[in-house]
């Protein structure tokens, strides 16, 4: 009616005139408000840029639930919106979708491109895109591709663009090695060893706590009243579609459960392994003649004993066949019997006679003892065809204002009530609700919502599953009176007091052992049982040393002394008596590990440097409203 009205007025010479003002009025306040943003193009559907590449929300949402879910995958937890900011796991996303958009700019600046043929070649030898036979199965490759969200043009956009970045990548770090004066100090901070005196201080150790009046319980209260404060619950019925809830591992036969497992035969099998030990000498010659003498019948310990060589140092480790990088030790270590000295082998670094103490053939586990894992894979398999033509039927219902809860009836599809809960999937009784199909994303999408909502269904990156959800209550967040949490008040008094007065007490007794006290003395007076500790690595966690305690010795010199928290509210005071380091051997598979390991954190560093540099001559804007929106934080 409003238009139909518009357009009647506009036919008088007055009504052009009043509609043509009204509008250049609307003009105006759009420019001035900044609606105009819309026209512009970087509004609030874009998170970043970076020279003329756009991060837009969507993009950015997918990346940020992908790695969440590869954290939950990796740690196997939940976690949690908080967990995850806390962690900058959103802005580590950022950072990475804005490098690859950097170097995606810089390749085609340069002119790079990859052929047709290589993205074919990558896509055929691919083993996930291959059926039971071995070879490349279209029919797997577009299901694959539908399931995860992709077209075929689409994954190969994103195939050609991930080739073009690390041959980009190759040219700015390919053949960088690093020293071995950096290689020696990497292996002596990751290979130094301590020995400690520590005694455990338990929280009695603090001493009696007086009981502590109203007044200070309601001051202690008062001054921490948002850490007794009740969150906001809500409760959601879930429905969940995976090729797990669809799987039937009881209708696949013996015939297909075989088929499956001669394919994959490699999966079911662990690879021969081999104990090598080594003797090296300066020279082919002196090889030579000790082999001469173990003929002549010395032993192969005997002539180590000669060249001052420890049994410890002898044994290069258990390998299988491809993980020694040196082919000439490689092959000799593997041509000979168990316990068979070899001739004199010409290695990457020098001459060196070989020895086998222990040979762990090659075994294949059985189609019987797998059978029921297989017979799970191949029905997971199967149940991922059917999921998107479920998908779209359980959609028809949705439309239709079906409630969830009929739709799992209808489709034979258990439904699950999650909650009441908190976004920290807490519940009110202080227990764990349990991990939600889809994790955070669909705790996200619960708290985004509201009762009475169609929400849209959440896709499962990782198997191209989907959930449904309906919140079904709210209890809003509220501030518990003093009256409610008194007793947890008191308890987390009594722990605020407690470590104040046992870390006060760490301090004198770790004074008291730096001004040369001996650590039996200091204990005994303070009532402490003794305790050592060897060979501990920078690394290591153990029972009565945890990982904050390790990381405190390691970070104390040599002959002093320290103290930092325990377990159950104690506290341990320690003692460095030793620090050592064992020398670098550059010819072990251990530091060959170790120098491919660092050589490629150095190369990603000046990959990054290379990238910041690009960065600030693209230049680089961030939308903070967007980048919130995309990743579930607070709105200002």
């Amino acid at each position: 009616m409003m238009m139909q009205g518009i357009r009647k007025a506009s036919q008088g010479l007055l009504g052009k005139l009043v509609i043509s003002l009204l509008f250049g009025v609307l003009i105006l306040a759009f420019a001035i408000w900044g609606v105009g943003d819309i026209f512009r193009g970087y509004g609030r559907n874009e998170v970043a840029k970076v020279g003329k590449s756009e991060i837009g929300i969507e993009q950015m949402r997918t990346a940020y639930q992908n790695e969440i879910q590869n954290l939950i995958r990796q740690q196997r937890r939940q976690i949690s919106p908080e967990t995850a900011r806390a962690l900058g796991l959103d802005r580590q996303v950022l950072s990475r979708l804005l490098a690859d958009a950097t170097l995606d700019q810089t390749a085609k600046a340069m002119g790079l491109a990859v052929s047709d043929e290589t993205i074919r070649n990558l896509i055929f030898d691919d083993q996930v895109f291959r059926d039971a036979a071995g070879k490349f199965s279209a029919d797997r490759f577009n299901e694959l591709l539908r399931t995860n969200g992709y077209t075929e043009q689409s994954y190969v956009a994103i195939q050609r663009q991930a080739v073009l970045r690390q041959e980009l990548a190759e040219m700015i770090t390919g053949g960088f090695t690093v020293p071995v004066a950096l290689q020696e100090i990497g292996s002596r901070l990751r290979n130094e060893k301590r020995a400690v005196t520590f005694a455990r201080m338990p929280a009695s150790a603090a001493g009696e706590i007086a009981a502590p009046t109203e007044e200070q319980l309601k001051t202690f209260y008062n001054d921490r009243k948002i850490a007794f404060r009740a969150p906001e619950y809500r409760t959601a019925s879930v429905l969940a579609l995976t090729a797990d809830t669809l799987a039937d591992p009881a209708k696949v036969t013996e015939v297909d459960a075989k088929a499956r497992y001669e394919a994959e035969k490699a999966r079911f099998t662990t690879a021969e392994t081999r104990t090598v030990q080594q003797i090296a000498f300066p020279n082919e010659e002196e090889a030579k003649a000790a082999r001469a003498k173990i003929d002549g019948g010395e032993t192969f310990d005997e002539i180590a004993t000669e060249r001052n060589v420890a049994f410890a140092d002898l044994t290069l480790g258990t390998f299988t066949r491809a993980q020694i990088f040196d082919p000439a030790v490689r092959d000799a270590a593997f041509a000979l019997e168990e316990n068979a000295v070899s001739a004199p082998v010409k290695s990457a670094f020098g001459s060196v006679l070989l020895r086998v103490t222990k040979v762990e053939p090659q075994h294949v586990r059985p189609f019987e003892e797998v059978a029921e894992e297989v017979k799970a894979q191949v029905a997971a398999s199967r149940a991922s065809s059917q999921i998107t033509d479920l998908h779209d039927k359980i959609e028809d219902e949705r439309a239709s204002a079906k409630p969830l809860a009929e739709i799992a009836k209808q489709f034979g599809i258990a439904l699950r009530t999650a909650g009441p809960m908190s976004q920290a999937m807490a519940k009110p009784d202080g227990s764990k609700e349990a991990p939600l199909p889809g994790g955070d994303a669909t705790l996200r999408g619960i708290f985004a919502s509201d009762l009475g909502v169609d929400n849209e269904a959440i896709r499962l990156p990782q198997n191209g599953g989907y959930v449904w959800f309906d919140v079904s209550k709210i209890d809003p967040a509220r501030d518990r009176p003093f009256e409610e949490v008194k007793a947890e008040v008191e308890q987390q008094w009594r722990a605020d007091e407690t470590a104040s007065k046992l870390s006060a007490k760490a301090r004198e007794l770790v004074e008291r052992l730096d001004k040369g006290e001996s650590f039996d003395a200091v204990s005994a007076s303070a009532g402490l049982t003794v305790e050592t500790a060897a060979d501990l690595g920078r690394q290591d966690q153990r029972p009565e040393l945890p990982g904050n305690v390790v990381s405190q010795i390691f970070g104390t010199y040599a002959g002093k002394s320290g103290s930092a928290g325990g377990v159950d509210g104690g506290r341990i005071l320690f003692k460095v008596d030793s620090a050592t380091t064992a020398p670098f051997v550059r010819t072990t598979q251990e530091a060959e590990n170790f120098v491919k390991a660092l050589s490629g954190n150095i190369a990603d560093d000046m990959l990054q440097q290379y990238v910041s540099r690009r960065q600030a001559e693209l230049g680089v804007s961030v939308n903070e409203a967007a980048f919130r929106n995309a990743t579930g934080g607070a709105q200002n």
